[in-house]
C-alpha cells in the first residue's frame, strides 16, 4: 500500500469520524459516506451526552483503555478548539447482588485511581436527590464525567465533510451503493453501528442490534442547585440496573437501562411508548424519591450493536477491509483511541494482527498502536 491510502469510511457515526480524523492527520486520502447527513439522529453516538469512567468490574482491560481514551479525547479537543466534556464524576452503587462494584473499586485502586467508600446512610445528605434504601455498597470516584456527544459529532462532522450515500454491499476494497455505483479504494472501513449486520452478513452471528430506551426528565426547581452538582450514577450489577446522567451544560437528566434487548431492527423508529418509558422510570424510582415531581422531557429508542460479552469486534475482515463494531453503550468513550488505533493500523499493517484482542480489552496494545501524528 502506497504511503498516502486512500481509505473509504462507511459510517459518520464517533467511530467513523474519529478514525477518518486520525487518518487524515496521517496524510491519508479520506472518504466518509453515510446513509445520512451527520450528526444522524438515529445513530448510536448523537445523543446530548456519553459517559467516560473507569469503573469497569473485572474487564480491566477496557478500565486500562481509559486512559488511552482521555488522552486521545485531548488531542482532538485540541485539535478542534473545543473541549465538549464535563466533569462530573462518578457515584456508583451495588445492593449487594453482585461483584460488579467490589471488582471495579479493587481494580481501580491497583491502578492507582482515588475511589471514596461511602456509607449508605451519608447519600442522601450527600446527594439530595437521591434515597439509600436496599444500598449495600457505595463508592464515588472525582475522575469521570460525560462527553456532549452531539457536540463533539458536529464538530468532527465539520471537519471531515461526510457524504451521503447509501450502501448495499461491501467487498474487499470496495463497496456498491444501493443505486450500483461502485466504490474502491485502498482499504474499507466498516463502523456502520447497528446496521453493520446488514452490511456484513459475516459478522450477523456475532453482533445483534439492540433496541434500548432512554428517558429524559428535568429536576424539581427545589433540587436544581443539588441536581447541578450531581455525580453521573451507575446503579448497575450483573443482573442489569440503571444508569444516569446528571443536566450538564444545560442538558436533561437522562436515565437508561443496563439490560440489553437484543431485540428490534434498527431501521425502526426511534419514538419510545408509554409503557418503554415507565418500565426504565421503575428502574429509578427507588434511587430517586418523588420521581413524579419531576418534568418528563421526552423518551426515545436507540439502537446499539452488541457483542454477547460487551467485547469490541475490530477486527481485518479482509486485507483490505476492516469492521469496527460490536459496542453496545459503552464504545463512544473509546471512539476517540479505537480511531486511533485503527488509522495506525491502516497506515502501518504490521500492527493489524493485534487490532481484534486489544479491542476485546483482553492485551495491551503493542508499540505504535496509539501514537499520535499530532
Amino acid at each position: 500500500m502506497e504511503s498516502r491510502p486512500e481509505v473509504l469510511v462507511v459510517g459518520a457515526g464517533i467511530m467513523g469520524l474519529c478514525t477518518a480524523f486520525a487518518l487524515r492527520a496521517q496524510g491519508a486520502r479520506v472518504r466518509v459516506v453515510d446513509a445520512v447527513a451527520a450528526p444522524n439522529p438515529h445513530a448510536s453516538s448523537v445523543d446530548h451526552h456519553r459517559l467516560i469512567r473507569h469503573s469497569y468490574g473485572a474487564q480491566h482491560g477496557y478500565m486500562r483503555m481509559v486512559d488511552d481514551a482521555y488522552l486521545a479525547w485531548s488531542r482532538i479537543f485540541a485539535a478542534l478548539g473545543e473541549a465538549p466534556y464535563v466533569e462530573t464524576g462518578v457515584l456508583a452503587l451495588d445492593e449487594g447482588v453482585g461483584t460488579w462494584l467490589p471488582e471495579s473499586r479493587a481494580a481501580m485502586r491497583a491502578h492507582g485511581l482515588a475511589v471514596e467508600d461511602l456509607p449508605a446512610p451519608a447519600l442522601p445528605a450527600r446527594f439530595p436527590w437521591m434515597s439509600d434504601a436496599r444500598v449495600v455498597d457505595a463508592f464515588f470516584c472525582a475522575r469521570g464525567g460525560v462527553l456532549l456527544a452531539r457536540r463533539i459529532v458536529e464538530l468532527l462532522a465539520a471537519r471531515i465533510a461526510p457524504g451521503i450515500a447509501r450502501v448495499r454491499e461491501v467487498h474487499d476494497g470496495a463497496v456498491t451503493l444501493e443505486d450500483g455505483t461502485r466504490l474502491s479504494a485502498d482499504m474499507i472501513v466498516v463502523a456502520a453501528g447497528p446496521w453493520a449486520p446488514r452490511l456484513l452478513p459475516g459478522i450477523a452471528p456475532r453482533v445483534t442490534a439492540s433496541r434500548q430506551i432512554i428517558v429524559r426528565l428535568a429536576p424539581p426547581p427545589a433540587l436544581a442547585e443539588a441536581w447541578a452538582r450531581a455525580p453521573m450514577l451507575l446503579d448497575l450489577s450483573e443482573l442489569g440496573g440503571f444508569y444516569m446522567v446528571p443536566p450538564v451544560a444545560g442538558t436533561p437528566i437522562k436515565i437508561g437501562d443496563h439490560s440489553f434487548s437484543r431485540q428490534g431492527d434498527a431501521n425502526d423508529p426511534r419514538e419510545a411508548s408509554a409503557a418503554e418509558a415507565e418500565a426504565i422510570l421503575d428502574l429509578a424510582r427507588h434511587r430517586i424519591p418523588g420521581l413524579e415531581h419531576y418534568t418528563p422531557l421526552g423518551a426515545m429508542a436507540c439502537y446499539y450493536d452488541v457483542e454477547p460479552r460487551e467485547e469490541f469486534v475490530v477486527d481485518m475482515l479482509s486485507p483490505r477491509s476492516i469492521v469496527m463494531s460490536g459496542f453496545s453503550g459503552h464504545g463512544f468513550k473509546f471512539g476517540s483511541v479505537l480511531g486511533q488505533a485503527v488509522a495506525n493500523a491502516i497506515i502501518n499493517p504490521a500492527l493489524r494482527a493485534a487490532l481484534p484482542d486489544w479491542a476485546a480489552g483482553r492485551i495491551s496494545p503493542p508499540p505504535g498502536l496509539l501514537e499520535s501524528a499530532a
